[in-house]
């Protein structure tokens, strides 16, 4: 699905769907990375009120260390719930939550940066240097807040876990080359209903 700017809207139950589709597969703590705060409390809101039973918690603009201290307590050993963040930010790098205390994670953006004036003279001076300005100034930047974000989760090879990548973008070919390739790519899950919990599991 597409979670580009105007397509957002539209987004909001497929998501909730994948989320609780796999909430229910494999019950445990799972956190979820969005482009932005607005977009973080769309798919938040839905799925609380589609969804009243699952614990959630989010990411708040400019949390103080307590405030990031609480978040991350949420995430106790044999604990259920999501954590709802905006990738890049203070919980989509650098944070530790091993064996159970994490166990999936759903990424619905590439983390691309803003299209502004600085980022397109930035592409500009790029293009002209390397005659790859797009990559340089937003693919690349972009994709490396994804596959930190996922690191959230795999961080060993004693590490197991689930990590959804939202977006029909993860699908171009100049994208998933960026991507480690050993993430299997479960393509059976774009169209179409999701198959009962327990019958498929999308890794």
């Amino acid at each position: 699905m597409s979670t580009r700017y105007r397509d957002r809207a539209a987004s909001l139950d497929r998501i909730v769907d994948l989320m609780a589709w796999q909430f229910a597969a494999a019950p445990g703590n799972y956190l979820a990375f969005f482009s932005s705060f607005e977009y973080l409390g769309q798919v938040m809101a839905r799925f609380a009120m589609d969804h009243p039973d699952v614990p959630l918690w989010a990411q708040s603009r400019a949390m103080d260390e307590p405030a990031r201290e609480r978040f991350l307590a949420r995430f106790m050993p044999g604990g259920q719930g999501i954590g709802f963040a905006v990738l890049g930010g203070a919980f989509a790098e650098g944070i530790d939550l091993p064996g159970d205390r994490l166990i999936g994670a759903f990424i619905a953006t590439l983390g691309l940066p803003q299209v502004n004036a600085v980022n397109e003279a930035i592409r500009e001076r790029l293009e002209a240097s390397f005659g790859a300005g797009y990559a340089y100034a937003y693919l690349y930047p972009g994709l490396q807040k994804v596959v930190q974000a996922a690191g959230r989760v795999i961080r060993t090879p004693a590490d197991l876990g689930v990590v959804h990548l939202i977006d029909d973008r993860f699908m171009r070919r100049e994208v998933r080359d960026l991507l480690p390739r050993w993430w299997p790519v479960a393509e059976h899950l774009l169209d179409g209903p999701l198959p009962a919990p327990g019958t498929e599991h999308p890794a």
